[in-house]
C-alpha cells in the first residue's frame, strides 16, 4: 500500500509545468532596399566566396587557414565544451542510479564492554558488516527548472556554434584582406621598379652629358636624388610586405620563417556580389544568430532562477543486501529496501532568490539591447562596404584619367626640357606625380578586393547556418 501511494503521487506530479516566459524569436526588420540599390546586381554569395576571385592562391590559403589556424582551433573547443555541457542538463531530466557498497570489520574495547555487562556474561568483541545498495533518486522537475537549464544550455551550445561560424568567416576575410594586401603591394614594388630602372638609364644619360660638359651637374643632381627617393619607396614597401606576408603565416598558423608567399604579376578578378535584402543578410549572418541564440539562452534562466521560489520535489529509493557474515551476504532474508519522498522548499533566504530573479530578468534585457545592436551593425557594415565599392570605383576612373594625362604632361616636359626651353625640375615633378599616380591606383585595386570581401563578410559570407 504504502508503494503504491508513492506511485500515485508521482503521478500527479509528473505533469508539470514550466515556469518563466517562452521564447519568442525578435521581429528581423531590416528594410526592403539599400542605399545603393545599384550594388545588389551580381552572383549570389556562396559559402566558399572567396573562389570567386578566381585566385589559386587566395583559395589555397584561406583552405589552408580554415584548417590550421590556432584561433578557430579554440573555437571549435569552446563548441565541442557547450555541447558536452548540454548533456549535463540532460542529464538532470533522468533518474539516477548509484551503487554503494561497504565492507568493514570492527573491535571493542574489552575493558569498557565488560564493564557494562553482567558479571559471567561474554560477547564476541568483533563484528563484521557487509551492505550493497542499488540507490535510486528522482528530480520531479514540477516546476520546470531542470528543462528551462536545458533549453538555456542548447541556446549556449547554438550560440557557440554560430561564433565559431563568425570567427570562420572573419578568418576567411582576414586572409583575403592580408593577401589582397600583398598583391597591392606586389603591383606598387613592380611600378617602382620600374621607376628605378628608368631614373637610373636618365642619371646616367645625364651623366655622360655632364661629363662631355654639355650640361651643368645640378639636372645629375636632380636625377641622383630622385632615383634614391625610389629606392627608399622601394623598402618602404618590402616592409610593408613582410609585415603582410607575417599575418598571413600566423593566420595560417604556420612560423613565419616557413612561410612565404610568391609575388604575383596581376591584381586578381574582381566578382560581382549581390547583397539581396537586408532581412535575408540578418537571417544569414552568423554574429546575429549568435546574439539571438545568447537571448534565447538568458529568457530561459528567467525560468530557472522563477523554480527556486518554488519548493523542489524528489524521489528516493534503495534495494540491496546487508549482512554481518560474508558467507549469508546474498541470502534473501538479508535484503533491505527503502523508499521515500522529499520536498525542500524555501522559507527564508534573505532575498537571494529575488535577486537572482531579477538578476536574470536584467541579463535578459542586456541580451534583447546586444542583439538590437548586432541588427543595426550588421546593416552598416553592408551600407559600409556598399558605398565604400561605390566610392573607389570612381576614384580609380578618376585616377585612370590621372594618370593618361600624368603621362602626357611627362612627355611634353620631357620634350620641352630637350630643346632648352625649360630646367630639369619640371621634368622631375612630372616623374613624381606620374609615380605618385601609379602607387595610388594600385592601392587602389588593392583596396576595392578587400572592401569587396569585406562586403562578402558583411553579407554572412554565405553561412546560413547548420
Amino acid at each position: 500500500m504504502k508503494l503504491r501511494t508513492l506511485l500515485l503521487l508521482s503521478a500527479l506530479f509528473l505533469p508539470s509545468c514550466k515556469l518563466g516566459p517562452d521564447f519568442l524569436s525578435p521581429d528581423l526588420r531590416g528594410g526592403t532596399k539599400w542605399k545603393q540599390d545599384q550594388a545588389t546586381a551580381g552572383a549570389r554569395l556562396p559559402d566558399d566566396w572567396w573562389r570567386l576571385f578566381n585566385d589559386r592562391e587566395l583559395t589555397r590559403l584561406v583552405n589552408h587557414a580554415l584548417s590550421a589556424n590556432n584561433d578557430l582551433a579554440a573555437a571549435k573547443s569552446r563548441v565541442d565544451t557547450a555541447r558536452a555541457l548540454v548533456g549535463v542538463d540532460r542529464a538532470r531530466l533522468f533518474p539516477t542510479l548509484d551503487l554503494n557498497s561497504s565492507a568493514g570489520i570492527s573491535r571493542a574495547s574489552q575493558d569498557a564492554t565488560y564493564e557494562r555487562l553482567p558479571p559471567g556474561l561474554a560477547i564476541d568483541l568483533e563484528s563484521e558488516r557487509y551492505r550493497g545498495t542499488f540507490d535510486l533518486a528522482y528530480d520531479l522537475d514540477l516546476w520546470g527548472r531542470n528543462r528551462r537549464s536545458l533549453e538555456a544550455g542548447l541556446a549556449e551550445a547554438g550560440a557557440a556554434e554560430a561564433l565559431f561560424d563568425a570567427q570562420r568567416l572573419g578568418l576567411a576575410t582576414e586572409v583575403a584582406r592580408q593577401y589582397f594586401l600583398l598583391c597591392g603591394l606586389d603591383a606598387q614594388e613592380s611600378v617602382i621598379q620600374d621607376t628605378i630602372k628608368s631614373r637610373k638609364d636618365t642619371l646616367e644619360l645625364l651623366q655622360s652629358k655632364a661629363d662631355a660638359g654639355l650640361t651643368d651637374g645640378l639636372a645629375t643632381s636632380q636625377a641622383r636624388t630622385e632615383l634614391e627617393l625610389a629606392n627608399n619607396d622601394l623598402g618602404l614597401v618590402e616592409r610593408q610586405r613582410g609585415a603582410a606576408e607575417h599575418a598571413l603565416a600566423v593566420l595560417c598558423g604556420s612560423r613565419p620563417a616557413d612561410f612565404s608567399v610568391s609575388r604575383r604579376a596581376a591584381m586578381p578578378a574582381m566578382p560581382s556580389i549581390r547583397a539581396g535584402l537586408p532581412a535575408e543578410v540578418l537571417g544569414r549572418r552568423p554574429d546575429v544568430r549568435a546574439s539571438e541564440q545568447s537571448l534565447r539562452a538568458a529568457n530561459a534562466r528567467i525560468g530557472v532562477a522563477e523554480a527556486a521560489f518554488y519548493p523542489n520535489f524528489s524521489l528516493m529509493g534503495g534495494a540491496g543486501f546487508e549482512s554481518i557474515d560474508v558467507k549469508s551476504f546474498l541470502d534473501w532474508q538479508n535484503r533491505v529496501l527503502s523508499l521515500g519522498a522529499g520536498v525542500a522548499a524555501p522559507i527564508f533566504d534573505g532575498g537571494a532568490n529575488r535577486a537572482r530573479f531579477d538578476a536574470a530578468v536584467s541579463t535578459r534585457d542586456e541580451a534583447l539591447a546586444n542583439y538590437k545592436t548586432t541588427l543595426l551593425t550588421a546593416l552598416r557594415e553592408v551600407e559600409d562596404a556598399l558605398v565604400d565599392l561605390k566610392g573607389l570605383a570612381r576614384s580609380r576612373g578618376a585616377l585612370e584619367q590621372a594618370l593618361a594625362n600624368s603621362l602626357d604632361t611627362r612627355r611634353i616636359s620631357q620634350e620641352r626640357y630637350d630643346k632648352g626651353l625649360s630646367s630639369y625640375l619640371e621634368v622631375v615633378e612630372a616623374g613624381r606625380t606620374v609615380l605618385r599616380v601609379q602607387l595610388v591606383l594600385a592601392q587602389t585595386d588593392s583596396q576595392q578586393r578587400i572592401t569587396l570581401a569585406a562586403l562578402a563578410k558583411a553579407l554572412g559570407g554565405g553561412w546560413s547556418g547548420r
